[in-house]
């Protein structure tokens, strides 16, 4: 699915409403009077959620999602930590280093958000049911779809979140949000329209695929609309006081660059809907920022902050033997996490000649060294990636077989003959004695000399005319020692091979600009992961949007890609689905747009003993913020032992 994006990295998607009728008339004359009578043998479907096959977990009746516990208190507060610094709380902008959650005031009529939020269920892959809106109908052919939305749905300020709340924002991220996501929106909804106050309906595109088609137009973030006519506000700039949500958190206050405080809003109109049942259960969030994770973590113990996800292997194995662990303040667990992981890793930009050359690509991943990495800076706790879908049913393995294989026969030439009979292209091995593998550094130095970049008397590689092969790996001041370690190490083991490599720490929202605008030669970067066909995977792999995409780093632009994502989009069957998302991901590794690094199968949490979770987690969140709660006799007892203020 196509996504508004969040435009703030860390580690993400026009014509004018037509009001018709009057208020009076009944939705069955509504339909007539704009043509939109519906033939005797037109088959329309009614539900209270969407699956593109059809088939949703949770019925109509539905009481909570399963891994919640429906009666976990309300109260209390959970401090987490960011790292660097905001100055804007618009989410959607390009401009300016969003505070972090900012998006999480805003809902969607399928709830359809970043993360785990709305009516997405985080026990199930592409299922979403009524948020905003309570039910939806559509054809069989899904040419349209009708939403019906919640009456009693308010913003925060109070006011009725309306259909024209939702023509309006649909509108608003053509005209002024990203514009990767406006370019690909547009070629598939014709038009948003507000048939009364509280039914919108979403005219698509005819000879394109059916995906991301209602699921798209059900999971935009909806605004009020008489707040931006009110304020002047546009989406496309940075600003402080952003438009009120209708979600159950809102933005409380703030300190720029130290401090942002939510709270949840006593008055949220969706406390008592299914879907929200055992939720959002903390009075407060509170995000405090830190310049670097050193300073983070040393704020964790010291209890300013009290729920921290750990993501350096280094810190876990051996500085969470602070006093307050020993004495059981704080608890350490290691929650298994079944989702892929992000496919993380150093990413090449292939809009700069000297690496538009494959062979120029695969010399320089042989610099870096997986195998030392984990060893030597990670206490072995990682495993090396290989897959943008690592571990999942539709990870290529081996050489392509059965109905993959016959996709991929069937694309004909766009298809290299290797491709067909080889195994899938699998991260290097290293040995990890020493960051310097002399193996790998002896193949990479001959396919520099094969892509015509000779060594020269001083030791540097050039090409035919002269020029140096320079390469600037720009990343933000906040990364950890141990991130930093591992930029250092792949830049020395460049170096060894004769590249002019130049790794360039910068202050956070340099940093955040120079990877919006793709000012690198390589980044620290990621991709996202991709569970079922969308097409979100065009904004993030393919040609259309490659030259601006802030989902695709590294501009990829593959005909073969493009072909394999099309086809996907046409798939009936799960199946299908399936051969041809292993075909995608077959095709990714082959073009060779990152170095793949390490994942975890776990994810590392440790927090101030004074919060809970259902037994049973959901397979695809930890879901901190969704569905722990706070235990009050826990904190009183911290309190009461002086181990938190």
């Amino acid at each position: 699915m196509t996504s508004p994006r969040v435009a703030t990295r860390t580690r993400q998607m026009d014509i004018r409403p037509k009001v018709l009728g009057a208020i009076g008339l009944s939705i069955g004359l509504l339909l007539a009077a704009t043509g939109l009578a519906r033939a005797e043998d037109e088959k329309i479907i009614e539900s209270h959620g969407y699956s593109f096959f059809g088939d949703l977990s949770y019925p109509a009746d539905f009481e909570h999602f399963d891994y919640v516990n429906p009666d976990a208190p309300k109260g209390g507060e959970i401090a987490v930590s960011a790292p660097g610094t905001f100055d804007s709380m618009n989410p959607y902008s390009r401009k300016g280093r969003a505070g972090r959650y900012s998006w999480m005031v805003y809902e969607s009529l399928l709830g359809e958000m970043p993360a785990t939020g709305g009516g997405l269920p985080a026990d199930q892959i592409g299922e979403s049911y009524g948020l905003l809106a309570e039910r939806l109908e559509y054809d069989e052919g899904k040419t349209w779809v009708i939403f019906y939305m919640r009456p009693e749905a308010r913003f925060a300020d109070g006011s009725p979140v309306t259909a024209h709340d939702v023509v309006f924002s649909h509108n608003l991220f053509l005209e002024q949000g990203l514009p990767s996501y406006a370019q690909a929106v547009k070629k598939r909804i014709l038009s948003a329209e507000a048939l009364d106050d509280h039914t919108v309906k979403f005219t698509f595109a005819t000879g394109i695929s059916r995906r991301s088609l209602i699921d798209q137009a059900g999971s935009v973030p909806v605004f009020p609309k008489a707040w931006y006519e009110e304020n002047g506000a546009r989406l496309d700039e940075p600003r402080l006081d952003a438009a009120p949500g209708s979600g159950p958190y809102q933005l409380d206050s703030y300190d720029v660059n130290r401090r942002i405080v939510y709270k949840r809003n006593p008055d949220y109109w969706g406390k008592d809907l299914p879907i929200n049942k055992g939720r959002y259960n903390f009075d407060t969030i509170r995000v405090e920022y830190f310049a670097d994770d050193t300073a983070g973590f040393e704020a964790f113990k010291a209890g300013e902050y009290t729920f921290r996800s750990e993501g350096n292997s280094k810190r876990w194995a051996t500085e969470y033997d602070f006093p307050a662990v020993n004495k059981g303040w704080v608890k350490l667990e290691e929650i298994p996490d079944l989702t892929p992981p992000t496919p993380t890793g150093f990413v090449f930009n292939l809009g700069r000649p000297a690496l538009q050359d494959k062979r120029v690509r695969e010399a320089l991943s042989l610099a870096f060294n997986f195998e030392w990495t984990n060893e030597s800076l990670q206490f072995g706790l990682f495993k090396q990636r290989h897959s943008f879908v690592e571990n999942a049913p539709h990870m290529a393995q081996g050489a392509p077989e059965g109905a993959e294989l016959e996709l991929l026969k069937s694309l004909g030439d766009l298809v290299p003959a290797d491709m067909l009979t080889e195994p899938s292209v699998r991260a290097h091995e290293s040995r990890a004695k020493r960051l310097n593998d002399r193996r790998n550094l002896r193949t990479a130095m001959k396919l520099l000399d094969e892509a015509g970049w000779a060594v020269g008397d001083d030791g540097m590689r050039r090409n035919a005319a002269g020029e140096k092969l320079v390469l600037e790996i720009p990343y933000p001041s906040s990364s950890s020692p141990t991130l930093t370690a591992v930029i250092d190490g792949f830049a020395k083991n460049l170096v060894a091979m004769g590249v002019d490599a130049r790794p360039d720490k910068v202050d956070s929202a340099q940093y955040t600009l120079r990877n919006r605008d793709r000012d690198y030669d390589i980044v620290f970067d990621n991709y996202r992961a991709f569970l079922s066909a969308g097409t979100g995977l065009m904004q993030m792999y393919g040609s259309g949007e490659a030259d601006f995409s802030l989902f695709n780093p590294a501009g990829l632009a593959s005909p073969l890609v493009d072909a394999i994502i099309e086809r996907s989009l046409v798939t009936t069957t799960k199946e299908d689905e399936a051969a041809a998302l292993q075909a995608l991901d077959r095709a990714l590794r082959y073009e060779r747009i990152m170095v793949p690094v390490w994942y975890n199968d776990k994810s590392w949490v440790a927090y101030w003993d004074q919060y809970d979770h259902p037994e049973n987690l959901p397979e695809y969140a930890v879901g901190v913020l969704d569905f722990w709660w706070y235990d009050a006799e826990k904190a009183a007892k911290l309190k009461s032992d002086g181990a938190l203020r």
